[in-house]
């Protein structure tokens, strides 16, 4: 029956339906699923007056095709997407990203500048899909190339104006820096983060700075930034006005930039100038770090001014009056002074007694002693000490300064207590040529010369009399407190034989001596111990008027022709000797002969040459 037929077919499509449907009803009643199904028909419509819906199954299915396949869209590697930080290995960001699989990406980038993570499990982090998949499956991520797509606008931006941007330097790589722009990563050559070429890049690291973005490749992500190009606009920019009113004489404010052994660099705002040494204190400096440092800021006045070369001459003590124009007036001759050594020579000592005026003390005016050779012996560097004024010369910025007149002068009361003639006892200090030096108290010696050693003998060194350190008593023979001098006689402890024999001798005498040494003018003959006489070669002659040969040794009579007690000097001759012989024979031959005993004049000549015979 064609109506129970169509009963049956409606009766068999409802049921297929039912089937089809997921577990849960459009009611949200579960349907059971043990009660019995009608039997299927191979071909089964739904009738076309009813409203087809898609069973529960299929919008769960296309529910979830669709969302993976909106995920896998967005997770394209040119899509920034947002994940969620699940774990954190040693090497690896694992991160959700509502993928089938999770992602990973190298955990240096996600690192701060102090080497800690900027991220923990549960943070949201944005990921870009990078090429290939890990051999475990994940979805290979990258933060860097998020980051940079998100900065990307702002430093093109910037590069496009010309505008700096402000930057975290991160590392320290081959050839500069690496540093973080909003989250995109920049190279910073090494030549292009400072003015001048840094030896230490790693003092960067961790600061923020400005840079300017001096070349981008978007395509290839690369981004090179520089400092040095806004240093220079800036340093530009100030050296413009500061070039406006700067001129001689003017006074500026600027910082200390760098040091050298000869000066410092001043900064005036994008130009340098040099404060040499010598315009740096009115006083004495070693090094310009004893007055400054760098970073310091000072005053300075500009003293020359080389608009051409850009040249900059300062000076920092011209901006104080200079200390040597009263200095006669503050520092009186004889005015008792106190100051600071501040160098030691092996002349003086020179000593600091305000900023820029000093004195020196001459190694003779340090003590009374001439024992000190060197001042380094009585004062060093830093030692306070006082002085006397000895001279002030303003125009030669030269005071004269004296340390022994604070102490009384011994030669002063050298009369009193060593008058002339008086013994004195000492050491012998030196030996030297023309004398020895005895001190006879501390800071007092004496001479004696070569000369006063001895009244006899012809000394010629002092070493032939005397030692070093030996003890010698002696006659003060003259007192110069003024020059500093005492002489000193041993000979004068005997009695002058010169004396003795000129007192005891006269022309005339007839004297036996023998001949000490021959010079070209005559001979030096010993007349009596320690004294010498000059024969003359005129004076060496025979009663015939022939000349003698006088050899050292040889011994004459010698008659005293001369004598010069002050020049202690005695001419001697033998010519004379005879001369006198023959004044007798005539003086006898003039004789009256004796009536009682009388010769003949004719017998005494007989005599005369027979006497002459016999002898």
């Amino acid at each position: 029956m064609p109506d129970d037929n169509n009963a049956h077919n409606l009766d068999s499509a409802t049921s297929t339906s039912v089937v089809e449907r997921p577990v849960e009803s459009a009611e949200g009643s579960t349907l059971n699923s043990d009660s019995p199904q009608p039997p299927q028909t191979a071909h089964t419509e739904a009738p076309q007056n009813l409203d087809e819906k898609p069973s529960t199954t299929e919008d769960f299915a296309s529910a979830l095709e669709s969302f993976t396949t909106e995920t896998e869209e967005a997770a394209r590697e040119d899509n920034v997407i947002k994940g969620t930080v699940l774990k954190i290995t040693l090497t690896h960001v694992v991160v959700d990203i509502g993928a089938k699989s999770e992602g990973m990406l190298p955990i240096a980038e996600v690192m701060d500048h102090s080497g800690k993570p900027r991220f923990q499990p549960g943070d949201e982090i944005a990921v870009m899909r990078d090429k290939g998949e890990t051999e475990e499956g994940y979805i290979n991520l990258s933060h860097q190339k998020a980051q940079r797509l998100r900065a990307w606008d702002e430093i093109e931006k910037a590069h496009n104006e010309k505008k700096p941007i402000k930057a975290v330097v991160i590392e320290r790589i081959k050839g500069g820096l690496t540093v973080d722009i909003l989250g995109a990563q920049a190279f910073l050559p090494g030549s292009q983060a400072d003015l001048r070429p840094l030896r230490n890049l790693d003092v960067l690291k961790g600061e923020t700075i400005e840079v300017a973005v001096i070349k981008l490749n978007k395509k290839r992500g690369n981004i090179v930034v520089s400092r040095k190009q806004l240093m220079e606009e800036e340093q530009n920019e100030k050296k413009s006005k500061t070039l406006e009113h700067l001129e001689e004489g003017t006074a500026l404010t600027g910082v200390v930039k760098n040091l050298t052994e000869y000066g410092a660099f001043v900064d005036l705002g994008g130009i340098d100038g040099l404060l040499h040494i010598t315009d740096m204190s009115w006083g004495r400096l070693t090094h310009p770090r004893d007055l400054v440092n760098v970073g310091d800021q000072i005053q300075v006045k500009v003293l020359k001014f080389d608009k051409d070369k850009q040249r900059v001459s300062l000076g920092f003590k011209q901006l104080t009056p200079d200390p040597w124009l009263d200095a006669s007036h503050r520092y009186p001759v004889g005015a008792h002074v106190s100051g600071r050594v501040i160098s030691v020579t092996d002349y003086g000592a020179f000593v600091e007694l305000e900023q820029g005026i000093e004195g020196l003390v001459h190694v003779s005016e340090m003590t009374w002693s001439k024992r000190i050779k060197h001042p380094s012996k009585l004062v060093n560097v830093g030692d306070q000490v006082d002085c006397v004024v000895l001279s002030v010369n303003p125009q030669e910025r030269r005071i004269s300064l004296g340390m022994r007149q604070l102490a009384a002068n011994p030669w002063d009361a050298l009369h009193d207590k060593y008058p002339v003639g008086a013994t004195v006892e000492g050491r012998v200090r030196n030996l030297t040529d023309f004398g020895a030096f005895i001190e006879i108290e501390e800071g007092i010696d004496g001479l004696v010369h070569v000369s006063n050693l001895s009244w006899t003998k012809r000394v010629k060194h002092p070493s032939e009399v005397l030692k070093k350190g030996d003890r010698v008593k002696a006659i003060v023979l003259a007192i110069e407190p003024d020059k500093r001098r005492l002489s000193l006689g041993v000979k004068q402890l005997q009695p002058d034989v010169w004396e003795t024999f000129f007192a005891q001798h006269h022309v005339g005498d007839v004297l036996h001596g023998k001949v000490l040494r021959v010079a070209t003018f005559g001979a030096f003959v010993e007349i009596a111990e320690g004294i010498e006489g000059l024969c003359h070669n005129s004076e060496a002659v025979d009663a015939n008027g022939q000349p003698l040969a006088l050899e050292p040794g040889v011994e004459h009579d010698f008659k005293i022709i001369k004598m010069n007690q002050e020049e202690k000097k005695v001419g001697l001759s033998i010519k004379a000797v005879g001369e006198e012989a023959s004044r007798s024979e005539v003086e006898a031959y003039k004789q009256p002969v004796s009536s009682t005993g009388g010769s003949t004049i004719g017998e005494l000549m007989s005599w005369k040459r027979a006497g002459g015979d016999n002898n």
